[in-house]
């Protein structure tokens, strides 16, 4: 799926910000038939299926929150099918609108920005559940994995639950991940897929919990690992290309630390600075084809360059400087192509400059708690996004190397060190 881009000055970009704030919409009952009979298909391919837990509790025509875990493009085929009987709207990232508003709003598809604080969004969940009498489903991820696991909840996730006072769902997804993993540019395997829905929070539960119970509760369902899920069930993947591309996942050799020289081709993961090679199995093992496995698997691989990436913060070493292709999204219509820059990422956050001078962005560590990063975003290319007074900026990086990863593992890490000097009350001025 591609993205509508025009060819724009910045300043005339930066002229169409401050688009008015619309009400969601109810969905429309004929568009979601269509969705479903679209999703047929797919859904029968997978030969998807779907067990509950204690759903009988919740009433028929009762609004509920709905989370889910984001693994690939068919978790909304699969919410669709579950909740065929359900009207519900969709949170999803405003960029999923451009071009296609009217589409995304009949839908009952609700805008907002990722990984920020979004207040028009939360009274907007308010007006559904409460005006609209729709339920809502959340992908509180708010970006696809790239090792399998769960990326960082928002903080606040639990005080809205209590704000909004209604049931919450939980659905997780299995098998979605290995069939269609990010990395591996749009290659689909062949796994099935099914779902386990769960009656997750009551309304009394979320106005009598602590929100610290509450916030428990959310990260115990949120914490998986597919690929520890792919092994212990014995799921095969055997396309001979499962490997391509998982260099934009795991960057750096642990055998000779080298960055930026990995290469995911076919089955293998190929060092170019030493050699050593790695085998990815069809059960989503890694081996090393000669000398010790350091790591066993793609998530303990990423965990240690996370664990990487914290001491080059830590040390003080740690930089991103990049020469970038720039997008804007400033309304709906399209993202604008506004021309290069270089983006800087270090420990006073981003700064991003370009279009001759014109372009200068800051955005400190502590906006976010996590990056709105992806791999071949809209067929273009590996992105990383950063936002200043509701523009988002579309960087790709255009010097080679795999930089994506490690520039959101540097801003999650950086987050916490700031968060825990606030704690400590040694966050220095910058």
């Amino acid at each position: 799926m591609k993205i509508k881009v025009r060819e724009l000055s910045y300043e005339k970009a930066l002229a169409r910000a401050g688009r008015p704030h619309k009400r969601p919409r109810r969905p429309s009952g004929l568009l979601r038939f269509v969705i479903r009979r679209v999703s047929a298909k797919e859904l029968k391919q997978v030969h998807f299926s779907w067990v509950s837990e204690g759903m009988e509790t919740l009433g028929r025509r009762e609004p509920c929150l709905i989370l889910m875990n984001h693994s690939s493009f068919i978790d909304l085929k699969i919410a669709h099918r579950i909740f065929a009987r359900r009207p519900f709207q969709i949170v999803c990232t405003s960029d999923g609108f451009v071009g296609k508003e009217r589409l995304m709003r009949s839908l009952g598809c609700i805008p907002t920005q990722k990984f920020v604080t979004d207040l028009s969004l939360v009274r907007d969940m308010i007006y559904c559940l409460r005006t609209l009498r729709t339920s809502v489903l959340l992908f509180p991820e708010a970006s696809y994995s790239f090792d399998g696991t769960a990326t960082p909840l928002p903080e606040s996730l639990a005080k809205l639950i209590r704000m909004l006072g209604v049931p919450v769902v939980f659905v997780e997804t299995f098998g979605a991940f290995a069939r269609d993993p990010l990395y591996n540019g749009l290659q689909v395997r062949k796994v099935d897929v099914s779902a386990r829905v769960r009656y997750l929070l009551t309304p009394a539960q979320t106005r009598d919990l602590p929100v610290e119970e509450i916030d428990a509760r959310l990260r115990q369902a949120f914490s998986f690992n597919y690929f520890h899920w792919q092994q212990q069930n014995r799921v095969r993947v055997k396309e001979p290309f499962r490997a391509d591309h998982l260099n934009r996942v795991l960057y750096k050799c642990p055998h000779c630390r080298t960055e930026g020289r990995m290469t995911g081709r076919g089955t293998q993961v190929v060092c170019g600075a030493c050699g050593k090679r790695w085998e990815l199995t069809e059960t989503g093992w890694l081996q090393a084809v000669e000398g010790i496995t350091e790591y066993p698997g793609v998530p303990e691989w990423y965990a240690w360059e996370r664990t990487c990436v914290r001491k080059e913060l830590e040390a003080g070493t740690y930089r991103l400087d990049t020469a970038v292709d720039i997008l804007v999204l400033t309304d709906m219509k399209a993202v604008y192509h506004v021309g290069a820059g270089r983006l800087i990422h270090d420990a006073d956050g981003f700064h991003l400059t370009g279009c001759g001078g014109r372009l200068d962005v800051h955005q400190p560590p502590e906006a976010s708690y996590s990056l709105y990063a992806d791999y071949y975003w809209y067929e273009r290319g590996d992105m990383i996004c950063i936002a200043e007074r509701g523009v988002l900026y579309y960087c790709f990086p255009q010097e080679g190397g795999d930089v994506v990863a490690k520039t959101r593992l540097a801003a999650e890490e950086l987050y916490k060190l700031r968060r825990a000097q606030r704690e400590n009350g040694t966050d220095r001025k910058r």
